[in-house]
């Protein structure tokens, strides 16, 4: 009818007006492509030179061996093998150590100096390092100072120093043999240092040379010495053989030392039957008898019996 009728108008789907899930895909990585393009496009303009990768492939492969070296502890073995490979090369030249000199060794054999050296019937004279062969001396504790000296082609001289055997040190039960200035130089006693002074005590090793050269000075007591004593690191307590124990002062030892011996010129007081004598105060000697000494002193003060009563 007029005015009642409507146009027919086409209906579309909604889905087919959006586009597809590929293309929008495909849409992404074209816009990620151009974005990348213009980001690289400087990069692309480098000039790189041949080889760059063979370069990095071979550091690489060093970098991998190097960490497998280092991990697995074989970096001493291949420094070892390297150092004999240059020795062996520089004796072929005309370098290897044909004479070898040592002067001043008493303590030590030939071997224990040239093995603490570091010198070998492969080592090179132009590869040896003298000052590293002389802080391997000295660090033995019988050499005081060392001297390594290389006279091409191939001559050696060591000069050594060493300690002399000076007491032996006893320390929480242990026996040591030490030189002068207090530097352990064996430890453990052979036979031949049996008959050197025996000091005893933490800190009797630094103080034992002052101490035993004042006991040189009265050689009855060096004789019959067998142990000093270092108390608190302060003072010096004599054992003597006989089993008697000489107390010291902890100043004016030499006085001390020579009123006892004065004292026993004149009353051989160093032969009664006494354990001990105190020497620590200046004004008076103190003695301490022995057990049986003290009994029979008291009973002498004891008064006697009474016989049975009177008749």
């Amino acid at each position: 009818m007029e005015g009642r009728s409507r146009l027919a108008e086409p209906v579309t789907d909604c889905a087919k007006t959006r586009p597809a899930a590929g293309a929008r895909v495909r849409q992404t990585f074209g816009r990620l492509a151009r974005t990348m393009r213009r980001w690289l496009a400087p990069v692309q303009s480098w000039w790189v030179p041949r080889g760059v990768g063979s370069a990095a492939a071979l550091a690489f492969l060093f970098a991998s061996a190097s960490f497998g070296i280092v991990r697995g502890d074989h970096l001493p073995g291949i420094a070892a093998e390297l150092a004999t490979a240059r020795d062996a090369l520089a004796n072929t030249l005309g370098f290897r150590i044909t004479s070898i000199a040592l002067a001043g060794q008493k303590e030590l054999t030939r071997e224990e100096i040239l093995g603490t050296a570091g010198v070998t019937g492969r080592t090179s004279l132009l590869f040896l390092d003298a000052a590293e062969a002389r802080a391997r001396l000295k660090a033995n504790p019988w050499i005081a100072e060392a001297t390594v000296l290389k006279l091409y082609p191939g001559r050696l001289h060591i000069t050594i120093s060493e300690r002399q055997a000076f007491a032996l040190w006893q320390k929480d039960g242990r026996v040591t043999v030490i030189a002068g200035d207090g530097t352990v130089v064996e430890p453990y006693v052979a036979r031949r240092y049996v008959n050197l002074p025996l000091v005893v005590g933490v800190g009797a090793e630094i103080k034992a040379k002052d101490f035993l050269a004042q006991i040189d000075q009265f050689p009855l007591l060096r004789d019959q010495m067998r142990a000093a004593v270092l108390v608190a690191e302060r003072r010096w307590n004599l054992k003597l053989k006989s089993g008697l124990d000489i107390r010291l002062p902890e100043t004016g030892v030499e006085v001390a030392l020579a009123t006892l011996i004065r004292l026993d010129r004149e009353n051989k007081l160093l032969s009664r039957d006494i354990t001990a004598i105190d020497l620590r105060l200046p004004d008076r000697v103190t003695v301490r008898l022995t057990d049986e000494l003290w009994a029979e002193r008291e009973a002498l003060k004891k008064p006697p019996k009474k016989k049975g009563g009177s008749a």
